[in-house]
């Protein structure tokens, strides 16, 4: 069949990602945020419970800014991988155009790597 090309998928669907746990917490990415009411899909994480598998908390590791004239799904950035630090007390996250993220878990902030 030439001439004719099969449409391009508009987006290839997040990487999975294995949870961390730290001290008590375990770690997870939060992919489809807007289905939980967020402003946007990726750049979350949640902190569970490593126990009873209860979360504990959100946060926002980097916004995502969409652009009104493009459609979301494109724009959406998601986490690629989560690590914990040396020190035991800092999450590190990766997103999938490779910028790297500091999570500081005790102040629930995070800061871009250089």
């Amino acid at each position: 069949m030439s001439g004719l090309q099969m449409p391009k998928p508009k987006r290839v669907g997040p990487p999975d990602v294995k949870p961390v746990r730290i001290g008590d917490l375990r770690f997870e990415a939060v992919h489809w945020g807007r289905e939980r009411g967020l402003n946007q899909n990726g750049g979350v994480i949640a902190a569970v419970d490593a126990k009873s598998g209860k979360e504990q908390w959100t946060l926002v590791v980097y916004p995502i800014v969409y652009k009104p004239k493009l459609e979301t799904d494109v724009q959406d950035i998601f986490i690629e991988s989560l690590e914990a630090a040396p020190d035991g007390r800092h999450l590190i996250v990766k997103d999938e155009n490779g910028r790297r993220f500091e999570v500081d878990i005790a102040a629930r902030q995070a800061r871009p790597l250089p």
